[in-house]
């Protein structure tokens, strides 16, 4: 999702092109991810010549928080905390984003 914010539009060759600088990722892979982002209405996709071109179906934040929702409904059974003490016990935060945190958390007390 990101490759494709960041261009506005994508095909699954550029996606899989920008994946690469950064890790080996089969082609297959991206294209079944970019079917399934778009399934899911993240993305949407027009035919351009041989080659489907995608681009943002929602904006950044909405998708981000859609995803988020999901992971902590599958991974912590909906339960926010035991993620969020996860993040803090296990992750090397630094004293500004602790105390940036702690200020998000007693704003929504």
């Amino acid at each position: 999702m990101k490759v494709v914010w960041s261009r506005g539009d994508a095909t699954v060759r550029d996606v899989y092109e920008a994946l690469l600088e950064r890790r080996r990722i089969a082609y297959t892979t991206v294209m079944t991810m970019m079917n399934v982002l778009e399934k899911k209405g993240h993305l949407r996709k027009r035919e351009e010549g041989r080659s489907f071109v995608y681009r943002p179906a929602r904006p950044q934040g909405q998708v981000v928080g859609s995803m988020v929702r999901e992971f902590v409904e599958r991974v912590f059974g909906g339960e926010a905390a035991p993620l969020l003490a996860h993040l803090v016990e296990n992750e090397k935060l630094t004293s500004e984003e602790l105390d940036a945190l702690a200020k998000r958390i007693k704003e929504k007390r």
